[in-house]
């Protein structure tokens, strides 16, 4: 074979212990051990594997389009929930090594149709849905007064900013309440590149989108910046710097900003939350981006009663829609989410909370489609009907 793998000591650290096989949400749907982060590896060494005269001839085998399309389906049907190097016992940083696999794949066989698709929306846009610049500001409340010199910038994300605009609403409106001087980019404002990055197309984004959202929020003069979505949020806190160096500016998600606002006691609740919920920990503001208390504060503080799931925290299940599975493999990501809503029934709770606008979507689908009746929010509905 003639294949250069990429992360080939990770390739062979693996142990092939199986201990990611039991957590991996697509291995729980398909069954299948070639979609399981050991079997992928199995299948990427065989790929790596030269003699020593493949070496010196420089010559390879092509992989036809079947066995292509076959390696296609094992990599990005990975939801990029960051399980398997939670529980990895050699320590192979699996979060980076799948999006380094999966930009080779990439390379090597080529973009799916809907792949190239997002990438050009993403690149003659800004914005995955294709929507014109001119109204990713068109959201915001005509009541709420922005600042000339702020002290924060809200990023309202493509989902929120075009898709689910009641959760950027709220979450100005609570920011608002407790005096804050705030702005937000508008048009300027560009996808901060997530859907492109998980899914191995992070070219433009590292070469364009980072360094202009960054100076877009400098030129404010703000020092945070603040967004209610988890995936912008792990994006610009840890995937900026690695291109960027160290950011002059301070990255919080929403539920750490609203947490600090009532330590403060800028924000103040008047109408507690009387009933039993459980949170939902989102894979890129949980293990991805290690912030699994502040929601969890800041519910508590709401008067809500708050019971955990079997699997939460650093253990929690994946809501299935991560890595653009939701968009190629719907079904599966619904299967994967009715799990995790079977999971919060079982707590005996009346609401599950979650501050991720795809996990709530998910979650609410697979409800739905399981004939379940509990609901999911976002943190951010729930905390701006208390305060």
């Amino acid at each position: 074979m003639g294949y250069d793998v990429p992360n080939i000591e990770d390739l062979y650290a693996c142990l092939s212990c199986g201990y990611c096989n039991s957590v991996c949400p697509t291995y729980g749907q398909v069954g299948w051990e070639s979609r399981t982060p050991r079997g992928v590896i199995y299948y990427l060494k065989q790929l790596s594997q030269k003699n020593v005269f493949d070496t010196i001839l420089r010559r390879g085998v092509k992989l036809d389009s079947q066995s292509a399309e076959r390696l296609r389906e094992c990599v990005f049907m990975c939801t990029s929930c960051g399980m398997c190097e939670e529980v990895c016992h050699v320590d192979i940083e699996f979060i980076e090594f799948w999006e380094d696999i999966k930009e080779w794949v990439i390379k090597t066989v080529g973009k799916t149709e809907s792949q190239k698709k997002m990438y050009d929306r993403i690149k003659e846009f800004k914005n995955p849905f294709g929507e014109p610049a001119e109204t990713r500001g068109a959201w915001l409340p005509e009541d709420i007064k922005l600042s000339e010199t702020p002290e924060v910038i809200f990023f309202g994300g493509c989902t929120e900013s075009y898709r689910m605009q009641k959760l950027a609403q709220a979450s100005v409106k609570i920011m608002d309440k407790a005096g804050v001087e705030l702005n937000i980019l508008g048009e300027k404002e560009w996808c901060c590149g997530s859907p492109l990055l998980r899914l191995g197309q992070g070219d433009i984004v590292k070469s364009e989108f980072m360094a202009h959202n960054i100076k877009m929020v400098e030129e404010t003069g703000a020092k945070t910046v603040v967004t209610a979505c988890a995936g912008c949020f792990n994006t610009i806190k840890n995937d900026y710097p690695k291109v960027l160096g160290k950011l002059d500016i301070e990255v919080l998600h929403l539920s750490e900003y609203t947490k600090r606002l009532l330590d403060s006691g800028a924000l103040k609740v008047n109408n507690p939350i009387s009933q039993k919920v459980t949170y939902h920990d989102p894979c890129h503001l949980g293990r991805h981006a290690k912030v699994f208390e502040a929601p969890r504060d800041v519910i508590n503080s709401l008067g809500a009663e708050l019971v955990e799931m079997r699997r939460h925290g650093a253990e929690a299940c994946c809501c299935g829609s991560g890595a653009g599975v939701k968009a190629a493999y719907k079904d599966m990501a619904l299967d994967i989410g009715v799990g995790r809503v079977e999971e919060a029934v079982e707590t005996g709770a009346e609401l599950i909370i979650s501050p991720c606008p795809f996990c709530v979507l998910n979650l609410n689908q697979a409800a739905e489609k399981a004939g379940l009746k509990i609901k999911t929010v976002d943190l951010v509905q729930i905390a701006l009907g208390a305060l």
